[in-house]
């Protein structure tokens, strides 16, 4: 990423997932490609869910399938109280068979990413939604 790109101004990311190794992943990968990213991570959909009732935030990046409280049910939550939070979803399913992606989009969600992904055109989707916030 050139600079001219980044952000000047450090943006709070929210990134949930199950699996320790991708929070692991995307927390360096978030931060190296771009060093105003303060990254918080979480295991479970409720105590993002606190977190992002409790602070400033840019940006949510979560899984859909999560024990507990899903995606789609994180997203639900999330644009109910704070319905201008960006909101990326990944997910590791060709085929979906409870159509939460489906579900999401009717309800307004307009990036989801597919594991495993590119960073490059993560780091778009997180730019282009930061920007368009």
């Amino acid at each position: 990423m050139s600079e001219s790109v980044k952000l000047n101004d450090e943006k709070r990311i929210i990134v949930v997932d199950d699996d320790a190794d991708i929070l692991e992943f995307l927390q360096y990968e978030l931060h190296t490609y771009d060093e105003g990213f303060t990254i918080n991570t979480f295991e479970n959909g409720f105590s993002a869910l606190d977190f992002v009732m409790q602070n400033k935030c840019d940006i949510v990046i979560t899984d859909i399938a999560m024990p507990d409280m899903n995606g789609y049910e994180l997203y639900q939550k999330i644009k109910y109280s704070r319905p201008n939070l960006p909101i990326i979803m990944m997910t590791g399913f060709g085929y979906d068979p409870n159509h939460t992606v489906v579900n999401a989009k009717k309800a307004g969600l307009r990036n989801v990413i597919f594991k495993p992904f590119d960073m490059n055109k993560l780091m778009a989707m997180i730019y282009q939604s930061l920007a368009e916030k």
